[in-house]
């Protein structure tokens, strides 16, 4: 398995204030479960972090599920409310604010590479694709809706069945009140 301490560890090596705020906690582990595979990360007496190994009990241990990931990754402020936490809180919060607050200044190391005008249109080109593959993505889900709304009724639209429960409380009530004239005509009859 590929270790992540390294990326971690280029993004902790820009930051300063990152790693200080690692280091109290160092020698910790962190295990990160994602059912399918776990990471487990210890925090080095310099505040970058190391792999740990799997015979080692966490201090805390961060669960989330793979499918859960997209979501945490398009919304980071949030990302921590799809997990569950086990272990010192203390901890956990530190991660959470890291993984909120680190940040990859994706054009200052690919202009290392392609220069500062290149590294300038791949981010550009970059963030665009994105942009239009979540614009597409939405515009699927609404036609997606349309077809079954319309086309195809599946799916009916939330306004129809308010109006649909009324009409049936409403037949309700009056079946009701029928009833008791139907009674009441009765006892009078005898």
């Amino acid at each position: 398995m590929i270790s992540t301490a390294p990326f971690i560890n280029h993004l902790l090596a820009q930051e300063t204030w990152a790693r200080n705020k690692l280091l109290p906690h160092a020698g910790k582990i962190a295990c990160i479960d994602l059912h399918a595979f776990q990471l487990r990360l210890k925090v080095g007496v310099d505040g970058y972090l190391e792999s740990a190994d799997a015979q080692t009990s966490p201090d805390v241990t961060i669960r989330a599920r793979l499918s859960d990931l997209p979501l945490m990754v398009q919304n980071r402020e949030r990302a921590f409310s799809y997990v569950k936490i086990e272990g010192d809180a203390d901890f956990a919060n530190t991660i959470s604010h890291l993984s909120q607050e680190l940040k990859w200044e994706a054009e200052a190391d690919l202009s290392k590479i392609f220069g500062d005008i290149a590294a300038v249109r791949i981010v550009d080109g970059a963030k665009s694709m994105f942009k239009n593959a979540q614009q597409t993505h939405l515009k699927i889900q609404e036609n997606l809706a349309e077809y079954f709304l319309e086309e195809n009724p599946l799916l009916v639209r939330p306004a129809a069945v308010q109006g649909f429960a009324t009409e049936v409380n409403k037949t309700r009530d009056d079946v009701e009140r029928l009833i008791k004239r139907i009674e009441k005509l009765e006892r009078t009859r005898r």
